[in-house]
């Protein structure tokens, strides 16, 4: 679990309902007919720019923010290293017991492919496409966040003309006044809320998540092709140490 997107959202969420809670009570900031506009309007507006597919399929892509755990850049290099150490000694077939043991798909699917004797540049190709996929379905993802971010406030304005609509109609009944006002009020309040705090941020961190998969799988291929080739491992070390910082870089070999 990525503690520092459940941190975030709790943190930013008690901090606004303590200092509700501190001044007025939560009472006055809960409004029914103010949650519908907003939550209702732009769940239809989403729907309407993009597939409902799409949107459904969202919460699938949006748990990655939450649940997703990437390798680390060194844990890619170190298992390369043994991988190529491996293969020299023992042969390609040697790595069928690591398929079983390796956690990630995409590098089973990689080393399968590589011990099926499949060509280099084949293996490149049908991993650099499932990556595109992968790339596309988490852009889907975070432009369907930046949609309802950009919607829930528009849609908290609609609910504040509307109550300011209900308000003027009402001002020679003072009893009318306050009700309307609150439904003025509060749309904008949760329209800014939702895509504050939850839209926007969320599709931000999936765009970085996506940098980081897309990162580790770009890793993973250049390493499974090094071992597909007989590449001698300091090689593979190299290849792969070219992706991260100089800072970080740590050899097995000296």
């Amino acid at each position: 679990m990525d503690l520092a997107t459940v941190i975030g959202i709790v943190l930013a969420f008690a901090l606004v309902i303590s200092s509700i809670a501190l001044g007025s009570g939560l009472g006055l900031f809960i409004n029914i007919p103010s949650m519908l506009i907003v939550l209702g309007g732009t769940l239809g507006a989403t729907m309407v720019q993009h597939p409902i597919k799409e949107v459904v399929g969202m919460l699938n892509i949006v748990k990655h923010a939450f649940f997703t755990r990437v390798w680390s850049t060194k844990e890619v290099i170190d298992n390369f290293v043994d991988y190529a150490t491996k293969s020299r000694r023992e042969g390609l077939l040697s790595l069928e017991s690591d398929i079983s043991e390796a956690k990630d798909e995409f590098l089973a699917k990689g080393l399968q492919l590589a011990i099926d004797g499949m060509e280099p540049e084949s293996i490149q190709d049908i991993l650099e496409t499932e990556i595109d996929y992968l790339r596309d379905r988490h852009t889907n993802g975070a432009e369907i966040l930046n949609t309802m971010g950009t919607f829930f406030p528009a849609m908290g304005m609609i609910g504040t003309l509307i109550g300011l609509v209900q308000m003027l109609q009402t001002m020679d009944d003072p009893s009318k006044i306050g009700p309307a006002m609150a439904v003025a009020l509060l749309t904008t309040f949760y329209g800014a809320v939702c895509a504050n705090l939850l839209c926007l941020p969320m599709a931000g961190k999936l765009r970085k998540r996506s940098k980081e998969e897309t990162l580790i799988k770009e890793m993973i291929i250049s390493g499974v092709l090094g071992v597909a080739k007989g590449e001698n491992p300091r090689i593979i070390e190299q290849k792969l140490h070219s992706f991260v910082s100089p800072s970080t870089r740590e050899s097995h070999f000296e």
